[in-house]
């Protein structure tokens, strides 16, 4: 995967990004759905999908003035906004480079390449939605949620996907669909441990200073509208001009208003739906271990 990046200052800063560590979620994600569906090499393919993924990751770094990552600096921060674009763009090149080294026949070839561009346009465009949210009079879980499934979910969906094509099944696309539900899942926990856990970001609340519609906020004004004034005052602030006391006191109110409890809740009925009876037997072990992966760090949260 690392050598697809080339030579130059270029290809160096994609290493230095992909060495910075990650759990490499969709890329396991492939080998154990492939393993799963009785497909013997899927490694090109599981690579394509990671690298998809890291590229989102670069570009949604300059979008949200994250400075750190994965507890080191984030490509933008120490080589510019201009240098950490290029990196992101090549890395959303790689993909289709490591999609050539995959073994399958002529017609699974076309169908990883849609596949590929259509998982990584559905994510785009839940990435365009959720930066929306802000300038949205109103906010509901509905936007919240297509925001999720789409910015988070399709990459999910895409590993899965590809593992099916390869094994010639005809649900290919649906079984990626249930995958992508993943993402709404996973978002919340990432939204919480943001909040009440631990990111490797370099500070707690981020997605508050960045002025982030976060699952918290949506549930939050549902059962506690009256501080709606308040709360879109913190998330119009400046980045630096949001205050630890005004994470302090989101933290204290989001518990308060039943909002925490309330997604917990929710957590469990999206685990339990992502490892349904439907899925063919080995993918309900994939489906369980990814449930696994999106709640682990939710620790004394819960």
């Amino acid at each position: 995967m690392l050598a697809l990046a080339g030579s130059g200052p270029l290809g160096e800063m994609v290493r230095t990004h992909l060495q910075t560590g990650g759990r490499r979620t969709r890329a396991q994600l492939g080998l154990l759905a492939a393993k799963a569906l009785g497909v013997d090499d899927a490694v090109p393919w599981a690579a394509a999908c990671e690298l998809l993924h890291n590229a989102t990751l670069v570009h949604d770094d300059i979008q949200d003035g994250d400075r750190v990552r994965r507890g080191h600096p984030t490509l933008w921060a120490t080589n510019g906004m201009a240098q950490a674009i290029n990196s992101g763009d090549l890395l959303l090149m790689l993909p289709f480079l490591a999609l050539g080294r995959q073994s399958c026949t002529p017609e699974q070839h076309v169908a990883l390449s849609q596949a590929l561009a259509s998982r990584a346009v559905l994510c785009v465009k839940g990435q365009a939605l959720d930066l929306s949210l802000p300038n949205q009079a109103s906010w509901s879980m509905e936007d919240w949620l297509s925001a999720a499934i789409g910015k988070s979910g399709q990459l999910l969906a895409l590993p899965i996907e590809g593992a099916a094509i390869l094994a010639g099944r005809e649900d290919a696309s649906e079984l990626g669909d249930h995958f992508a539900e993943a993402g709404a899942l996973y978002q919340i926990v990432d939204d919480l441990v943001d909040l009440y856990g631990e990111k490797g970001r370099g500070e707690r609340g981020c997605d508050l200073r960045e002025g982030k519609v976060s699952a918290l906020v949506v549930r939050h004004l549902e059962l506690a509208p009256q501080d709606g004034a308040w709360l879109r005052g913190v998330l119009r602030a400046e980045r630096d001009q949001t205050s630890a006391a005004d994470i302090d006191r989101a933290a204290r109110r989001f518990r308060e208003s039943g909002c925490v409890d309330a997604l917990l809740q929710d957590i469990q009925l999206r685990t339990d739906a992502l490892q349904s009876d439907a899925l063919p037997e080995g993918l309900r072990q994939v489906a369980s271990a990814l449930a696994q992966r999106c709640t682990r760090d939710l620790g004394d949260i819960a």
